[in-house]
């Protein structure tokens, strides 16, 4: 366990959970489950992570250690796009994690591969096995699985010379009343918020092509393609020009945490590592995102 101790000086009458997020790596639902076993003090007394704080409070964190991650093949639901003895082609549906991480022990779309598979390559390290890319927790679609090391140095080296399209769908916040255009902004670990990612001068090199599809009165539907991947990189790039992704709780100020994030990988276009087969592959769009299309047209 370590204590972490913050004493409030820049803001007044901010909820607690969300100071805390600012200042440290835990996020709020973090910080809501710790205020919930009594390991969060407020001026040395116990309270709820609603709680406003103002110039001069005392925080105190009872941060506890972090918990070992033990792989364990689970039975899940995955649904396989594409599947031969080199790679696979995932449709991950919205809300499972990729692989696991602090706070995501099981339930990972790592620990169904396990379970699915024989063998995935080691390239990614012992939690992530097979993984060539990620998407977000509560982004859906495609995503690249590999078998073995070589497609995985193969796949990876793909990415890295921009030769696999990744093509994504959002439904964003305004009328976007460009029709093409692209992001060139860097990005790197927010300078405050330690969980989130920004747009910064000296960040990593980023790069999204955007295309409006559709207009609506006080949303756009658009078509992005990734020319790099950073971390959160769609979702800070379209909040960085003021058209935030509908749904996104961290990075649209106007969005619920309880709304779903619409946005989709949706298409997926790379040449076989090991045939050179040319590979296409699109997802369509998950329920709640058709639902919410329907509603607007």
């Amino acid at each position: 366990m370590a204590l972490i101790e913050i004493e409030v000086e820049d803001v007044s009458q901010e909820r607690l959970d969300k100071y805390i997020a600012s200042k440290t790596n835990l996020s709020r639902s973090m910080v809501q489950k710790l205020a919930k076993q009594g390991r969060i003090l407020l001026n040395n007394q116990k309270i709820k992570a609603s709680e406003l704080v103002n110039p001069g409070d005392i925080i105190k964190i009872d941060k506890p250690a972090p918990e070992k991650i033990k792989l364990t093949p689970e039975t899940l639901d995955l649904d396989i796009i594409y599947e031969d003895r080199y790679l696979l082609v995932i449709n991950k549906p919205q809300g499972m994690v990729v692989h696991p991480s602090k706070g995501h022990v099981s339930g990972t779309l790592v620990h169904g591969l396990l379970n699915h598979c024989q063998d995935l390559s080691g390239i990614g390290g012992q939690i992530r096995p097979g993984i060539v890319h990620r998407l977000d927790k509560d982004t859906s679609g495609l995503l690249l699985v590999a078998k073995d090391d070589l497609t995985h140095q193969k796949l990876g080296l793909a990415l890295e010379k921009h030769e696999i399209q990744r093509i994504y769908v959002a439904l964003v916040k305004g009328r976007w009343d460009l029709k093409t255009g692209t992001i060139s902004a860097p990005i790197a670990r927010h300078p405050k918020k330690r969980t989130c990612m920004a747009v910064v001068p000296n960040g990593r090199k980023a790069i999204t092509h955007f295309q409006v599809l559709h207009l609506f009165d006080n949303c756009s539907f658009v078509r992005l393609q990734l020319e790099t991947g950073r971390t959160h990189q769609i979702r800070v790039h379209l909040a960085y020009v003021g058209h935030p992704v509908l749904g996104d709780a961290v990075y649209n100020n106007d969005s619920d945490e309880t709304d779903k994030l619409l946005l989709h990988a949706a298409k997926l276009k790379f040449i076989h590592p090991i045939s050179g087969e040319n590979m296409c592959f699109v997802a369509k769009l998950p329920l709640i995102f058709r639902k919410r299309l329907k509603e607007l047209y």
